[in-house]
């Protein structure tokens, strides 16, 4: 019988060939191209902390590379591609779905790296090496091995829990994991490794223990919906987990939010003080998988961008700009303007300019005004992560070649756990300290203090002007689903992702925006989610080759 060595066949294979490239001269020297696992290699500080420099980028590169969009934000409604990726934005992901094999692949990929780092280390780690590196080395491991593992559970719900990449390849009667018993295993890692991890980066870039305190905060806030006692009671054991780390984080961490929301994508933005654990790209000429190509996808022209800018149908959703402050409704659309400064920082509407970026135009160039252009529909186009041409960052970019940073997890984001772990089960909360630290967020980007009571709908909708293109609203979706499925399948219903015709008021420096839905374009507007098709199914490929994903999942015990 066939088992999972299709699954891990990179795990044997491809993994040990892969070039364990630095990422900076932060990363230090890399290790020999032909053999990683060379005993001789793992002698000193700095090469043991070079092994696990790929695990900040390389390992990543299938997912970030369009997969977190497609999945993080086209599954979620918080934008659309209008003739591409179309399975995604109508929630009709499928096992052939290119996205959703270049997930899963890239997610087993960082946990077989994860778990070679972990063994090499332990088991070459010479007399040079201090006890301290080591720790910490094998903590990134484990740590990047946790990360991939939720991204794993929240969007195809059991999967096999890897450990040992040898053990693997023998082992027939391999089947899938409960998702509760992922969520105990990945908690239990990122408690484990807290304190093997620094308070400060060692390097520039690397994770601290506030990265892992961070992540625990994450987990068991999502983690109160997977054990929910009752219909829609969250466990308020991991709620109080939640609001104890994301305040530890806030207060402890020395972290601290930009002054300005702009500032986060603002190149050179990389391990800024609000970063708490970031993918590390590097702009490097002749390499590849190091690099971000991500905002070759989302440029919406190469008109600022460097021969590639392939987003021009990639656009906010109706329903996401219907998110923002002072956007209201009328009798035939949406009209108005917010002093939201992250609509701006994070899409493009006409006549909006960006000086920082450099736009080609009918016989020279100016500094990027995004053009008003259609009669009956047009696009919003993607801001964040697009940092414009070579010659707006130094020389450091070139065509599906960018060296700016992947944010995995930001200061603000404890702001707003803490906040929602206060209201846990209850229908509002007017604690003082959730509603500072929601105000926290809220004002930076420019909005006037809150003070009604805090709800679930504020706090979510809060999250999603925050992180909307940072691929994090569709998690938001999945750890509401896991305690109220209804909720998060009428949002999800409710949403409008059809095309839509915005005009400024004036051009350029318009003060408001009429939008107004495209009237022939009736079609895939909106979307059905349901028990059926929420979770991603398991791509085509793995399925086919490795029968034992189809067994009933079992309660995980460890090795």
């Amino acid at each position: 019988m066939k088992n999972f060595k299709y699954i891990y066949h990179w795990i044997a294979v491809l993994i040990p060939a892969l070039v364990l490239s630095a990422c900076s001269e932060d990363f230090l020297e890399r290790p020999p191209k032909d053999s990683i696992v060379d005993a001789s290699f793992y002698q000193t500080d700095d090469q043991v902390l070079a092994s696990t420099a790929l695990l900040y980028s390389r390992v990543w590169f299938d997912y970030n590379d369009k997969a977190s969009y497609n999945i993080g934000d086209f599954r979620a409604g918080t934008a659309f591609s209008a003739y591409n990726d179309r399975g995604n934005v109508l929630f009709n992901t499928t096992g052939n779905t290119p996205e959703n094999g270049a997930a899963w692949r890239s997610f087993f990929i960082i946990i077989g790296q994860s778990n070679l780092a972990i063994s090499n280390i332990n088991q070459y780690a010479g007399d040079g090496v201090s006890p301290t590196i080591k720790r910490m080395a094998i903590a990134e491991a484990r740590f990047m091995r946790a990360v991939a593992y939720r991204s794993l559970v929240m969007n195809w719900g059991a999967v096999p829990i890897i450990e040992d990449n040898i053990k693997i390849l023998s082992d027939t009667s391999v089947s899938r994991n409960t998702p509760e018993s992922v969520w105990k295993f990945i908690t239990n890692e990122m408690r484990a490794v807290v304190n093997d991890l620094p308070e400060t980066p060692i390097r520039t870039g690397r994770i601290t223990r506030w990265s892992a305190e961070g992540m625990l905060a994450r987990f068991y806030l999502n983690r109160s919906g997977v054990e929910a006692k009752g219909a829609g009671q969250r466990n308020q054991v991991f709620l109080d987990s939640a609001k104890y780390y994301a305040d530890r984080v806030i207060t402890n961490s020395g972290a601290s939010l930009m002054r300005n929301y702009a500032d986060l994508f603002l190149f050179p933005y990389d391990n800024n003080a609000e970063s708490l654990f970031s993918l590390q790209w590097v702009y490097s000429p002749g390499a590849y998988g190091t690099q971000n190509t991500s905002p070759s996808y989302l440029a919406y022209s190469a008109d600022i961008a460097n021969g590639d800018g392939w987003g021009g149908d990639k656009s906010a959703t109706w329903w996401m700009i219907s998110q923002y402050e002072g956007i209201k409704a009328t009798a035939t659309g949406l009209q108005g303007r917010t002093l939201d400064q992250r609509l701006k920082a994070t899409f493009m509407l006409p006549g909006a300019s960006y000086p920082e970026i450099s736009q080609s135009i009918t016989g020279g160039e100016q500094r990027l005004v995004f053009p008003f252009t259609g009669t009956d529909n047009n696009f919003l186009a993607i801001k964040k992560y697009v940092t414009g041409k070579a010659k707006d960052v130094g020389g450091l970019s070139a065509f599906q070649n960018y060296g700016n940073d992947t944010y995995m997890m930001r200061l603000a984001e404890m702001y707003l756990i803490y906040a929602e772990a206060v209201l846990g089960n209850n229908e509002s909360t007017t604690d003082p300290k959730a509603l500072a630290y929601f105000n926290t967020v809220h004002m930076r980007a420019g909005l006037p203090v809150f003070e009604d009571p805090l709800t679930f709908d504020v706090i979510f909708r809060e999250r999603l002007c925050e992180f909307a293109m940072e691929g994090m609203a569709w998690y938001d979706l999945v750890s509401l689903h896991y305690y109220d499925a209804a909720k998060a399948y009428s949002i999800l219903n409710s949403q409008d992702r059809g095309i839509f015709f915005t005009a400024p008021d004036q051009f350029p420096n318009p003060t408001s925006w009429t939008f107004t839905k495209t009237s022939w374009a009736t079609t895939e507007r909106t979307i059905v989610a349901n028990s059926g098709n929420f979770l991603l199914p398991i791509p085509s490929a793995e399925l086919s080759q490795a029968p034992n994903l189809q067994k009933p999942p079992v309660d995980y015990y460890g090795n």
